[in-house]
């Protein structure tokens, strides 16, 4: 057991016995999965994101429709890879597309209306800042993703989960709100750390739950749903840091 706390990447993704039909996990060793495989498609991903992020952000606020098409097609897409285990390419690629047009939307909204010019580029550096230091910290061995890590991270995951959850049923219903996590004050910064710290845990988990999938010699043909599972983490990293970014400029005003 090797649970990520990514939902995306489950304990059965790469084991064999899931795919018992399926005739392309035959231990070749030119089909099997590789980090730098995944690297490469979670590269195609990015740009694909990035490509219609920008498309909506330039083109706002005449494709804000986009932004609820983006939403609701990017969950509806994500929900049927995680529940179905494909690694259907062309259905990843559309997730990437479809989160694109969101987080363009997202991103414009901070940008303009809110008048916080350039927290976009800011936001996504950082996100790759971060992916590149999580990177050379899991590699050098720093961080050890155990159980009582996974259980401490995932434990957190769960209570954001919660206080997310409760915080949009109190928006709409009016019967609940709170202000300060979601206020540019100390507790609201500090609680973004936090969660942008959790995410960044998270794709230790991610990365080393991608290297046991190469450890056990998981097809090639995995390397896309590995690489859909750390765009899951990645653009929810993106934007608590979009957040944190817009929470800190707003308490300087």
């Amino acid at each position: 057991m090797y649970r990520s706390g990514n939902p995306a990447l489950s304990d059965s993704t790469f084991d064999k016995s899931n795919y018992s039909e399926a005739p392309w996990w035959d231990g070749v060793e030119s089909n099997l999965m590789t980090i730098e495989g995944v690297a490469e498609k979670t590269g195609i991903l990015l740009l694909i994101t990035a490509t219609t992020g920008l498309l909506t952000a330039f083109s706002m606020p005449s494709s804000a429709p986009l932004i609820l098409l983006g939403i609701l097609g990017g969950f509806v897409i994500a929900m049927m890879v995680i529940f179905s285990g494909s690694m259907n390419p062309i259905l990843i690629c559309a997730y990437a597309a479809l989160e694109g047009l969101a987080l363009g939307g997202f991103t414009w909204y901070f940008e303009v209306p809110l008048q916080m010019p350039g927290i976009g580029l800011i936001a996504a550096l950082l996100t790759f800042l971060i992916l590149g230091a999580m990177i050379m910290i899991y590699r050098a061995g720093l961080i050890a993703w155990d159980q009582n890590t996974r259980i401490a991270v995932t434990s957190a995951l769960i209570a954001i989960v919660l206080i997310y959850i409760v915080s949009i049923i109190g928006s709409f219903s009016g019967w609940y709100h709170v202000p300060y996590i979601h206020g540019a004050g100390p507790i609201g910064i500090g609680f973004s750390l936090f969660v942008v710290g959790i995410g960044a845990l998270c794709l230790v988990a991610d990365f080393d739950f991608i290297e046991k999938g190469v450890e056990r010699g998981a097809p090639k043909q995995l390397e896309w749903r590995a690489a859909f599972g750390l765009m899951v983490t990645l653009i929810w990293l993106y934007l608590e840091i979009l957040k944190l970014l817009a929470k800190i400029a707003a308490s300087r005003r």
